[in-house]
């Protein structure tokens, strides 16, 4: 859903054949559906990602169905936690932890493994946040997390351009997403008045604003870039 289901629409109408990756096999198998439904090329895979079993079956089930890896996007998220971190919960720390920080490093693991295993580089994606730039207040384990995702990038351009793999990050701003109108919902904020605090343009960004960059970063034109961190923030970071 959000971002994801987005930049994988973006991706198919392009004309990339897509690999669909959710723990939801209801809403995964759906979007995938509606690719294929609208002359794309689809399929969808179970996956949780903070699982590295899942991860290998993803990137084997992808090399299966179209026959090997060009681009992969580390997207998955759970939702930012909400208490500073001297009322932190370990559950939620590993939990948080194993999706949006151990499951990008797997996911970059088995990626790699891929491409180098075909030796023609390739593009990698990773969705971080300006969250990973600029701290927000009672919500460290994210926050952690997403500085996390950076570091994992840099490293990865650093280990892997003389492979031709580049690897980039998007740190997103607030983006008008399922996960964000729940957040907003459960704190009691008002999406009209937060959007201003949070962009100098006064809204939130579409889902298919940051799918946009994603697809330009997995492309040609942007083959001179690796180890780049992106905001995409409305401004956002520089208020």
């Amino acid at each position: 859903m959000g971002m994801g289901a987005s930049t994988a629409e973006v991706f198919a109408r392009a004309g990339a054949k897509v690999v669909v990756v959710d723990f939801n096999t209801e809403l995964g198998q759906l979007q995938a559906d509606k690719i294929n439904e609208s002359g794309g090329d689809a399929l969808f895979v179970y996956a949780d990602i903070s699982k590295e079993k899942d991860i290998e079956a993803m990137v084997r089930k992808t090399v299966e169905k179209y026959g090997r890896l060009d681009i992969a996007i580390n997207n998955a998220a759970r939702k930012p936690d909400a208490k500073p971190i001297h009322e932190m919960d370990e559950k939620e720390f590993e939990e948080l932890i194993g999706v949006d920080l151990k499951g990008v490093a797997l996911c970059m693991k088995h990626e790699i493994k891929q491409l180098l295993k075909q030796n023609e580089g390739g593009s990698i994606i990773n969705i971080s946040s300006v969250s990973g730039i600029r701290p927000q207040p009672s919500n460290p384990i994210y926050v952690a997390a997403k500085h996390g995702v950076i570091g994992l990038t840099k490293y990865g351009s650093l280990e892997y351009s003389k492979y031709n793999i580049r690897v980039n990050a998007i740190a997103p701003g607030a983006v008008d997403t399922p996960m964000l109108r729940t957040a907003l919902k459960e704190f009691n904020l008002d999406p009209v008045t937060y959007a201003k605090k949070l962009s100098t343009v006064g809204r939130f960004a579409e889902a298919e604003e940051i799918a946009n960059v994603s697809l330009w970063l997995a492309s040609d034109l942007a083959s001179y870039v690796t180890g780049a961190i992106i905001t995409v923030d409305g401004g956002y970071t520089a208020m």
